[in-house]
C-alpha cells in the first residue's frame, strides 16, 4: 500500500507512528510539493493541513479518481472541503489534530453516505478502530475536550484555582491523559482557540464562547505551561 502523508512534522509522525509496518510512505510539508497528476500512484491520500484552506482539494483532484482521500475536517465541515471534486472521489474526514491521531478509536465523517462501505474496508486495511460521526464542525471528541479547556481558562482567569491545581485535578479525578493546559500546549494553542471560534460561528452556543484568557494565549502565540 502507498500512502501519503501533507502536512506539518508534528502530525506526520503522529500518523505514521498508527500506520501499518508494511506501508510504502511518502510525506510532503504542503500539499502543492506533489504535482497533481502524481496524487493517483497512492492508494490512500492525507492531508492534515485541509482544514486552512477549503479550496484545495478542488484544486488538487480536478479528476475522477481511485484514490482515497483523508482529511482533515475539524475547523472546517467535510461538506465545506469536498466542493466538487468530493463527488468524484472517496473523501474522509477525520479528527487529524494533535494528540487525536494516536488514539486507538479513530473518529472519521464521509463526503458521500454511499461511501460508508468504503471506508469500512479502508479502516480495515490501516487495521484501525473508527467511529462514524456526523460531519460538523468540531466533530465530538474536539468539542468535549476543547470546552473543557475554555472552561478551565475561565476557572484561572476568575482565580479559583491554578493552572497545574486544575491539570492534577483533572488527571486524578477524571483519568484523562493529560490536565486541559497540559493538553492545549501539546495540540496547540492555536488548534484549540480556532476550533472553538469555529465552533461557535457554527453552533452560536455560549459553552464555546472563547476565554479571554485563552484569546489571550492565543495572540501572544504562548503556551500555557512552558
Amino acid at each position: 500500500m502507498k500512502v501519503l502523508l501533507i502536512g506539518e512534522e508534528i502530525r506526520r509522525i503522529e500518523l505514521s507512528n498508527c500506520l501499518p509496518k508494511d506501508v510504502e510512505i511518502t510525506q510532503a510539508d504542503l500539499a502543492f510539493e506533489i504535482p497533481a497528476q502524481d496524487y493517483e500512484k497512492y492508494d490512500i491520500v492525507f492531508d492534515l493541513n485541509a482544514d486552512e484552506d477549503p479550496t484545495l482539494i478542488d484544486e488538487l483532484f480536478p479528476f475522477e479518481s481511485n484514490t482515497k482521500l483523508i482529511v482533515s475536517a475539524v475547523k472546517t465541515q467535510l461538506a465545506t472541503l469536498g466542493g466538487d471534486a468530493g463527488e468524484e472521489i472517496s473523501l474522509f474526514g477525520m479528527n487529524c489534530l494533535p494528540t487525536f491521531m494516536e488514539r486507538p478509536l479513530k473518529e472519521v465523517s464521509v463526503f458521500n453516505d454511499a461511501d460508508v462501505p468504503a471506508l469500512r474496508s479502508l479502516m480495515e486495511s490501516l487495521g484501525w478502530d473508527y467511529q462514524l460521526v456526523n460531519d460538523r464542525v468540531g466533530m465530538v471528541t474536539p468539542r468535549v475536550i476543547f470546552m473543557i479547556i475554555n472552561e478551565a481558562c475561565y476557572t484561572v482567569q476568575e482565580g479559583t484555582a491554578s493552572m497545574e491545581d486544575i491539570d492534577k485535578s483533572m488527571k486524578l479525578g477524571t483519568a484523562y491523559p493529560y490536565g486541559p493546559f497540559e493538553w492545549a500546549d501539546k495540540i496547540g494553542i492555536k488548534d484549540v482557540y480556532e476550533t472553538l471560534e469555529a465552533i461557535y460561528a457554527d453552533t452560536g452556543d455560549e459553552r464555546y464562547k472563547i476565554c479571554p484568557l485563552l484569546k489571550t494565549y492565543y495572540l501572544k502565540d504562548q503556551s500555557f505551561l512552558s
